[in-house]
């Protein structure tokens, strides 16, 4: 099977043939680390506070998962009746699900990081992290070329080409030599 053609001038995509790997050394990684802690901590304490200990923090988890995830929505509806952007409340929202995902599972050194997660002191390191990780992959993002075929890249004018519908050709489209209007919106 031959690859498809991608046309001149259309970026391709990176391959991150690393990825794979380390989601599955993560997935044998982290239930081992968890494991040995957790026996750890039994050897410390005893195997009766060690359960009580992972169920405490499941119930506090929980508990702080309402109270924040409550803090999340009311500052995002207060964002979108103020009129602008809620980025941050969105990455809030984003991390306290998460973190509360990690918290109820059960564990110690995944519920350390569900709390820098949650807690409203941690959280906005967390946020600068994810920040900067959405940026990077909004900045490297191919145009619509790859897998939406050829034509859809730089330069892609509807109703030109293969497949455009019957009497299409004959209008213009985005970057025509047609007139340019420049303007303002004002609501």
């Amino acid at each position: 099977m031959s690859q498809p053609q991608v046309p001149r001038g259309v970026p391709q995509r990176r391959r991150r043939g690393w990825v794979r790997p380390v989601v599955a050394l993560a997935l044998v990684a982290v239930p081992l680390a968890e494991i040995w802690t957790i026996v750890q901590v039994g050897g410390l304490v005893g195997p009766w506070w060690t359960i009580a200990l992972l169920l405490a923090g499941s119930v506090l988890g929980a508990w702080l998962v309402r109270r924040e995830g409550g803090r999340a929505w009311r500052a995002l509806r207060e964002a979108l009746q103020a009129g602008r952007m809620p980025a941050r409340e969105i990455a809030d929202g984003m991390l306290v699900l998460l973190g509360g995902g990690l918290i109820l599972l059960p564990g110690f050194l995944l519920d350390v990081v569900g709390l820098v997660l949650i807690l409203p002191f941690t959280r906005p390191v967390a946020r600068r992290l994810l920040t900067s990780v959405v940026e990077r992959r909004l900045v490297e993002a191919p145009t619509l070329g790859g897998p939406f075929g050829a034509g859809f890249g730089p330069g892609f004018r509807p109703g030109f080409g293969p497949g455009a519908a019957p009497g299409n050709g004959d209008r213009p489209g985005p970057g025509g030599d047609g007139p340019v209007v420049r303007g303002d919106v004002v609501e």
